[in-house]
C-alpha cells in the first residue's frame, strides 16, 4: 500500500491526522526528533531544522504530507514584541526546501503542504512572511503537489483566550473570525489524497464565521468568565495578517461552541477534585 509520511505528526494537527489515516488501515510513517509510541505507525528519528534522517525517512514513501511548523507565538499562546521582528525559518524554509528535495529524490507521487489562510495578506509578520515563503518552495517544485490552507485551530485561540484570564477588562478586535477543529482539517487532508486532483486547493475554515468579540463571549460563558469586552479598533489589514480573515471553500463540521463544552466541564471537574482534596 501507499505509504505516507507524515512531518508535524506529533503536534495537535499531525496527532489527528495520524490517528485518522491509522485507522483507516494506511502504512503511516511519522518523522520525529524523539520517536514516540502510537500503535501502527513507523516512526522515522530525523529534524527538519538540520537535515538529519531526512532521506531515510522519505525512502519508500509514495506521499508525504508536510505539516510541521515552527511558531513561537503558537507555541506560547501570546505575542511578544520580538515576534514582530523575526520569526524562525529552519523549520518551515530550509526544512521544507531540504523535504522538497529528498522527495524529489525518492520520486514522490504526491507532497500535500499544509498552509495558512490569509497568508498574501501577511506580509507585516514574520511568521505569515516564513510560511509563504515555505508554501512558495512546494509551488516551485517539479514534484506533484497540493497546498491546503486551513484558519487558525480552535486550540490555539483557547490558548490566547486563557492568556486574557487576568485582565479585569479584554480589548479585542470585532473582526470576521473562522478557527476551525483540528480533526476536520485532518479529514479534508485525507480527502485530497484521493481525489486525484493537484495544485492549491480549497482553503478550510470551521462552520461559522464569527467576530472575535463573539469567540471571546462563547468562551467566557463556557467557563464562567465575567469579563467586560471592550473593541479595540485594529486597521483591516493588521487582522488580516494575524490570519483574522475567512477561508473560501470548505467549512469543518463541529463549531466553537460544541468544542468548548467538554474542555469547560473538564475543567470544572478538575477544579471540583481539587477543591475536594483539601
Amino acid at each position: 500500500m501507499n505509504t505516507i509520511l507524515v512531518t508535524g505528526g506529533t503536534g495537535h494537527l499531525g496527532r489527528d491526522l495520524v490517528k485518522q489515516l491509522t485507522a483507516q488501515g494506511r502504512p503511516v510513517r511519522v518523522l520525529a526528533r524523539r520517536p514516540g509510541r502510537a500503535p501502527g505507525v513507523e516512526w522515522a528519528q530525523g529534524d527538519l531544522a538540520t537535515g538529519e534522517g531526512l532521506a531515510a525517512a522519505v525512502a519508500g514513501a509514495q506521499t508525504v504530507i508536510h505539516a510541521a511548523t515552527l511558531s513561537p507565538i503558537a507555541r506560547r499562546g501570546s505575542m511578544r514584541p520580538i515576534d514582530l521582528f523575526r520569526s524562525p525559518s529552519t523549520v518551515d524554509v530550509e526544512g521544507t526546501r531540504r523535504l522538497l528535495k529528498e522527495a524529489e529524490r525518492a520520486a514522490v507521487e504526491h507532497f500535500v503542504h499544509v498552509s495558512i489562510v490569509g497568508l498574501e495578506h501577511g506580509s507585516g509578520l514574520p511568521y505569515m512572511r516564513v510560511k509563504l515563503a515555505g508554501e512558495d518552495l512546494v509551488r516551485q517544485s517539479a514534484l506533484p503537489w497540493s497546498v491546503v490552507r486551513a484558519t487558525p485551530f480552535y486550540y490555539l485561540v483557547e490558548r490566547t483566550l486563557v492568556g486574557l484570564r487576568w485582565l479585569p477588562l479584554w480589548p479585542l478586535p470585532d473582526a470576521p473570525f473562522q478557527p476551525v477543529h483540528t480533526p476536520d482539517v485532518a479529514a479534508y487532508l485525507i480527502e485530497c489524497l484521493d481525489d486525484g486532483r493537484r495544485g492549491v486547493r480549497e482553503e478550510i475554515g470551521g462552520p461559522e464565521v464569527l467576530s472575535f468579540i463573539e469567540i471571546a463571549r462563547q468562551y467566557q460563558q463556557a467557563r464562567g468568565l465575567h469579563r467586560p469586552i471592550v473593541r479595540m479598533p485594529v486597521p483591516k489589514a493588521t487582522l488580516q495578517a494575524m490570519g483574522m480573515t475567512e477561508a473560501h471553500g470548505r467549512r469543518g463540521a463541529k463549531t466553537w461552541s460544541t468544542w468548548l463544552r467538554p474542555r469547560a466541564a473538564a475543567a470544572t471537574r478538575s477544579l471540583a477534585g481539587a477543591d475536594g482534596s483539601h
